[in-house]
């Protein structure tokens, strides 16, 4: 391998080169306010091997709106760095024009304006369309798939999978990874992966009763592109068993498994392979950790995290890439291969503005023959609404803030609870809500929206228990998503404590009084990990309380205070 120094000088340079990832170009667009199809497609093609990345599609046929976090905490050594900065200093740290066509993608601020001037965002047909340039400008180059596909949506959750399958298989991927695919559970995943025409890889899935590889998901896979030796490396999301059910594929174990990623690095190193990549869902700062403890590596496709970024994080000689989520973005990444080392790259975030690229009518088709069977459903208006609904930042969204509403109203509960997933487009003031958007933001196997009394102290143990999972200062103890949303009650969170000393000042919001440890409390909430939880599915729950409100409106949300961020 090249020196650290050596890399970074050959990669700023070819950076310098493309105009800061292509990010130059955006902003020259923006002053004009014109953007074209060619203008986001223009690269400069460079070196011998290119990746194209997809990831965190999360069953997104169509276009949408999709708003990026405006709070996103990083604590340890990842306070204050990419990808914790959002607003105004993330466009500081990228020189991104206010107003831009890189501020609506890759930034909370004005979104709602801008959104009406740049419109949405995404759809599988106008990813195709882009994957199909890049492959008639290099044909040989490598298209992976991060995972969470096969989860998202109406259709996904009623074919089991099968329409994204269907899509991806005329995207034509050439290897994909796993999270939430295994909600499925693991006959269906099985069933599945037995009949994919791409590898399936995670080099640390492994069986869970023998403690060795799991034999229908590969480690890695080779490619001989360029000219080089390739060898893509799975891993997929390692915190399965803990961050969902682990009774939907009990014959499955996962975990970051270092030690085996490193042998899978030595062993296509001794193979031959002349570039190793890794196709992750770790998540960014666990893929960041991971590269300074596994050598080797020149590439990591990040996934898991939602983040994108318009360049690269060079750790070590190894750059990490971050390709947003929900069909928003597609990375490409140029790469000079010599002699066995990578002598350089160049990248582009490439953002899919739906109403600038044109749909692959290949692909149209068959998303067309996904939805037709469920058309009227998804179509079907249950409300409006006046506010912004979006899912995203560490503690709140308003789509989770009118789901909570909902558990309340609908379950009759003192305080509701809605995990704090990332996935879910979002929908302007004015919008209709239908059914097809109250799926996106609810669709799961395991969607009963349960309700049962707790006492206040079990409440702060599963607050503490969540926090800790985001804002542990080691990032291989950060197991799942966003801090779990609270309706009913407000709390103090300090970022800065230890586990169990974190959460504080939790008040009932009807009363409020102080929520006592040792009285019991009606929760509502959904998405239990506990097999055979009992009550309705949350998408009729919401359903039932948008219908009965008729135009949502919801006031800021201020019940959390954040100390330490």
């Amino acid at each position: 391998m090249i020196s650290r120094r050596d890399f970074l000088q050959v990669s700023m340079a070819a950076t310098a080169m493309m105009g800061a990832s292509g990010y130059g170009t955006w902003a020259r667009a923006a002053a004009q306010q014109s953007l074209t199809q060619d203008q986001l497609l223009q690269f400069d093609t460079f070196g011998n091997v290119s990746l194209i990345h997809v990831t965190d599609i999360h069953a997104q046929l169509m276009p949408i709106y999709f708003r990026e976090p405006s709070v996103n905490i990083g604590v340890g050594g990842n306070k204050g760095a990419v990808p914790h900065l959002t607003g105004a200093d993330f466009r500081k740290a990228y020189g991104i024009e206010d107003g831009s066509p890189s501020h609506y993608a890759l930034s909370s601020g004005d979104f709602e304006a801008l959104a009406k001037g740049y419109g949405k965002v995404g759809g599988l047909d106008r990813v195709s369309t882009v994957v199909n340039a890049i492959r008639a400008d290099r044909p040989d180059a490598i298209l992976l798939d991060g995972g969470d596909t096969w989860h998202g949506s109406y259709t996904c959750f009623h074919t089991e999978g099968q329409d994204m399958v269907n899509s991806m298989n005329v995207l034509k991927p050439d290897a994909m990874t796993f999270h939430w695919e295994f909600t499925l559970g693991s006959e269906r995943v099985n069933e599945i992966v037995e009949g994919l025409p791409f590898a399936a890889l995670g080099q640390n899935i492994f069986d869970s009763e023998w403690d060795e590889p799991a034999e229908l998901f590969k480690p890695y896979k080779f490619f001989e592109r360029g000219g080089v030796k390739v060898a893509v490396i799975g891993q997929a999301f390692p915190y399965m068993p803990i961050a969902n059910p682990r009774w939907m594929f009990p014959e499955y174990s996962f975990g970051i498994r270092d030690e085996n990623m490193q042998a899978m690095v030595d062993e296509v190193r001794s193979m031959g392979a002349e570039c190793v990549v890794c196709l992750s869902h770790n998540g960014f700062d666990v893929d960041k950790q991971m590269a300074t403890k596994v050598t080797g590596i020149d590439v990591i496709l990040s996934g898991h995290t939602h983040d994108a970024l318009p360049e690269p994080v060079l750790v070590g000689e190894t750059i990490v890439v971050a390709s947003g989520s929900n069909g928003k973005f597609v990375s490409r990444v140029d790469l000079d291969i010599r002699d066995g080392r990578m002598m350089g790259y160049r990248h582009k975030l490439i953002p899919i503005f739906s109403d600038v690229i044109t749909p692959d009518p290949v692909m149209t088709k068959v998303i067309e023959e996904q939805r037709a069977p469920y058309k009227d459903q998804l179509s079907e208006v249950i409300g409006q609404t006046d506010s912004t609904l979006y899912r995203r930042g560490n503690f709140n969204g308003s789509w989770d803030d009118l789901i909570c509403n909902a558990l309340i109203e609908e379950r009759e509960a003192d305080i509701a609870m809605s995990p704090g997933v990332r996935w879910g487009p979002s929908l302007l003031p004015g919008d209709d809500i239908t059914r097809e958007d109250i799926w996106n933001v609810t669709s799961m196997s395991y969607g009963e929206a349960y309700r049962s009394e707790m006492t206040g102290e079990f409440i702060k143990v599963i607050l503490e228990d969540v926090a800790d999972n985001i804002f542990n200062p080691d990032p291989y103890y950060q197991q799942g998503g966003d801090m779990v949303r609270i309706g009913g009650m407000a709390y103090r969170c300090d970022v800065t404590k230890p586990q169990g000393e974190r959460i504080s000042e939790m008040t009932l919001l009807k009363t409020g009084e102080a929520v006592d440890p040792a009285k019991n409390y009606v929760v509502a909430g959904w998405a239990s990990v506990n097999e055979g939880t009992e009550g309705p599915q949350i998408w009729d729950v919401v359903e039932s309380h948008i219908r009965k409100q008729g135009t949502i409106k919801l006031d800021p949300n201020n019940s959390v205070t954040v100390v330490g961020a």
